[in-house]
């Protein structure tokens, strides 16, 4: 087993729009940034990861483009995963852990504007039940919620609590597309209203992995993976009790999440209920610091916004703000997919 750690973190300002903007135009900011962190050339990168959605962009393998900005030159060995980023460093993470690599490059990006994203997101259901009826992402997660308020596990002023929480938050945030007061009454599919839902939006992230003494050369602070897991439940939302994610709790049990308390928790949580949830399935009490950054209520660029959660616990840890903390993604409608890493600082290491 190799000591792998996240040594380096950048992310785009998150818009509602960028028309002006291509994905390479987006990324390659975003990608300097992360090398020059690290002091690394593009050359010195054992392994290239990104995570993407083609559907987004609405033609085939248009990821590919998006290589433009990591360069044409040198080559490189490359891979991508039509996921979340998260899931990039995932194969990442496994790349290193074989010994075929000591340094991975992993980014993600999501331009939503262009389109519909909640019918886009219909085409991740059930073809022959679910798509057909073409149930939105806001829609999906009003019925999650109501089971939540129905079977008594939260209430309006829990929700609104964590709404305004994320809001504030973000005002620390220089990247977030939203911050500062959230609209009242305003109900988008009851019971939630705006400052339950995600902002729709275009961002990207990259982060840089590397291994042993490596990760200790390019940080003063690595953010040590301690483990990381991620489980699927079943596609069927009728088999599913969707007040419940036993599929992040059985990631995080894997992931060694339950061995010691965590001081942060970065939740990729798209909706007020299913931070709910969440905190529920991690264990996690009131003395644990979540989504510190605002979180997917402040800017949920699709696609990135899982990575930057592990981006973002990562950069706490980097800082000294945090020793050990939990990161969460997510992906498919009401939960259904979950990823789970557990950070460390190298006052924890060893």
């Amino acid at each position: 087993m190799r000591d792998v750690a996240i040594v380096a973190f950048a992310q785009s300002p998150h818009r509602r729009r960028t028309d002006e903007l291509s994905e390479v135009d987006l990324l390659m900011p975003v990608l300097h940034q992360v090398l020059e962190t690290t002091g690394l050339k593009a050359n010195e990168i054992g392994f290239t990861c990104s995570g993407s959605a083609d559907y987004l962009a609405g033609r085939a393998f248009s990821f590919t483009m998006a290589l433009d900005g990591v360069g044409a030159h040198p080559p490189i060995s490359e891979s991508h995963v039509e996921m979340d980023g998260a899931w990039a460093l995932y194969e990442a993470w496994v790349k290193i852990m074989t010994g075929e690599a000591d340094t991975a490059l992993v980014y993600a990006y999501g331009k939503s504007s262009p389109g519909q994203v909640c019918d886009v997101l219909t085409r991740q259901l059930d073809p022959y039940y679910l798509a057909p009826l073409w149930p939105d992402s806001v829609a999906l997660a009003a019925l999650q919620a109501q089971a939540l308020l129905d079977a008594g596990h939260t209430d309006r002023a829990a929700l609104t609590a964590i709404a305004a929480r994320s809001r504030t938050d973000a005002t620390a945030n220089p990247y977030a597309q939203l911050t500062g007061d959230v609209p009242a009454g305003d109900l988008l599919v009851h019971p939630l209203r705006t400052g339950d839902c995600p902002p729709i939006g275009d961002g990207a992230a990259a982060v840089i992995l590397a291994a042993g003494d490596t990760a200790r050369a390019l940080c003063a602070r690595p953010a040590w993976i301690r483990g990381i897991d991620h489980r699927i439940e079943a596609h069927g939302l009728g088999v599913r009790d969707l007040t419940d994610s036993p599929s992040t709790r059985l990631a995080a049990r894997h992931a060694g999440a339950f061995e010691r308390p965590v001081d942060t928790a970065e939740l990729h949580a798209p909706f007020t209920s299913q931070e709910v949830i969440l905190r529920t399935a991690l264990d996690l009490g009131d003395d644990v610091r979540v989504n510190p950054s605002g979180g997917a209520l402040a800017a949920n660029p699709i696609m990135a916004a899982g990575l930057i959660r592990l981006g973002e616990a990562a950069a706490r840890i980097h800082r000294g703000a945090s020793d050990r903390a939990l990161a969460h993604a997510t992906s498919g409608p009401c939960l259904q997919q979950n990823l789970v890493a557990v950070l460390e600082g190298e006052s924890a290491h060893g």
